[in-house]
This record gives structure tokens, sequence and C-alpha cells, in this order.
């Protein structure tokens, strides 16, 4: 036998016709929503609530073309969820299987991208520091950060020309600064 609470949602859905939506919504959403959540974590949704939710709001627009009752809008509502958990299924199988690296378990005979990066960056700020401050400014926005010279020049306030022409000169003040550092170890 029904419980009270879910015979008078049976009768909300069996006399639909001129019923408010938010009531109908309601009444769908307390039936089913525990019942939709259960079946999402069931299937192996890994946010089975939020999954829930969107059902919800997917079946909310649906109300006026309801046919059915309390069947019908649970055909519905399933049917909606059914399809979210396909979709969230999809999602998965396009996303890239990430694995971390571990430096350990790396057969390669040459240095990584890792290595390097790292090599670099530790050595980065002892190569600018023999730059001046406009140097080593104008390499790090642009270099660094990525940026357009555009961008730098509306950063530093200086023509587009005259971060250019900072930019080259830094590049050779580094390039000079490089080889009487390898002059140095080599001898």
């Amino acid at each position: 036998m029904l419980s009270t609470l879910a015979q008078e949602e049976t009768d909300i859905f069996e006399s639909a016709a001129g019923t408010d939506p938010a009531v109908l919504f309601g009444a769908a959403y307390r039936s089913f929503a525990g019942p939709v959540h259960g079946y999402l974590k069931a299937r192996g949704v890994d946010d089975p609530e939020a999954v829930t939710q969107d059902v919800f709001l997917a079946f909310y627009p649906k109300i006026s073309g309801l046919t059915g009752g309390l069947q019908g809008a649970r055909s519905l509502i399933f049917s909606i969820a059914h399809a979210r958990m396909v979709d969230y299924y999809r999602r998965l199988e396009r996303r890239p299987q990430l694995s971390p690296y571990d430096p350990q378990h790396d057969g390669r005979t040459t240095p990584s991208a890792e290595d390097h990066a790292v090599e670099l960056t530790g050595g980065a700020a002892d190569m600018l520091a023999g730059l001046s401050e406009e140097h080593q400014e104008v390499l790090a926005l642009r270099v660094v950060a990525d940026l357009s010279i555009e961008q730098v020049a509306a950063i530093m306030g200086k023509s587009t020309g005259a971060i250019k022409q900072l930019q080259r000169r830094a590049l050779q003040n580094l390039k000079a600064q490089t080889l009487t550092r390898n002059q140095a170890n080599h001898e």
C-alpha cells in the first residue's frame, strides 16, 4: 500500500490538467529525486547529486506536455537520467587518460622536457641578474609571461618600437653573458 505522501503525489499527477507546473515539479522531485540519485550512483556517475539536479532541470520545461500521470513522469524522468548517464560516459571516453610523471620509472637516456624546464628555471634568475632592470622586465614580460609586444609596451609605458629595441638588446646582452660564462667554465 502506498504511503499517504506517495498517494498524494499520485493524485497530483492523475489530475495534472490545469495544475501549476511548480506543484507538479515539486511532486516529481519528492517522488523521484532519491531513486534517480540512486540510479546514477549505482551506474558509477562521479557526481550523482549534480547530475540529478541536471535531470530535474531538463524535466521542468517538459512538464506542460506530460501525459500518463505518475508513471508518465517516472518514464520521462528516468529517460532523462539515462541520457545524462550516457552523456557522462561519453565525456569520460573523450577525456584523455592522464598518468603522473614518475622520474624513477623514466627509462629515457636523454633528459626529459621536465628536466630541461627545471634547469632553465633554476638558472633563469642567474641569467637575468646580469641584465639591467628594463632588460629583465622586457624579457620577463615577453618570454615568461608570453605577452605581445603591444601588451608589454602598454605595461611599460613605451612604444612598440622601443620594446622591440629593448628586447633585441636584452637578448644580445644575455647571449654575451652566456658566452662569457661558457668560456669561463671551459677554462
